[in-house]
């Protein structure tokens, strides 16, 4: 089902796209086994491809891309609104889950 959404067509000949499978049924079950709610689930996997987005097209470093990803997770816990970020659906626990995951 994830090959269907992922859009791709040549899994059986494409090492590109056999890789971006595992890479994303791995990032899924993961987050599934953590219990995340579906909107958390939906929330992770869209920064497994934000991360991705961040090697691949903008040729971004190790440690550029860990940046990006404590900006994305910045302000998670806060009440304050303006602080907490597109990803304050995880609470802290899950948060630094997240992190150790990736």
């Amino acid at each position: 089902e994830l090959e269907e959404i992922l859009n791709f067509k040549q899994l059986k000949t494409s090492l590109k796209e056999g890789i971006l499978l595992d890479y994303y049924t791995a990032g899924f079950w993961w987050a599934k086994e953590s219990n995340f709610s579906v909107i958390q689930l939906s929330g992770f996997m869209d920064l497994l491809h934000f991360l991705l987005e961040n090697l691949r097209d903008k040729h971004m470093t190790l440690g550029d891309n860990l940046k990006e990803l404590g900006k994305a997770m910045a302000g998670i816990g806060e009440i304050d609104s303006e602080k907490s970020g597109d990803l304050n659906f995880f609470s802290i626990e899950q948060a630094k889950a997240v992190i150790d995951y990736l």
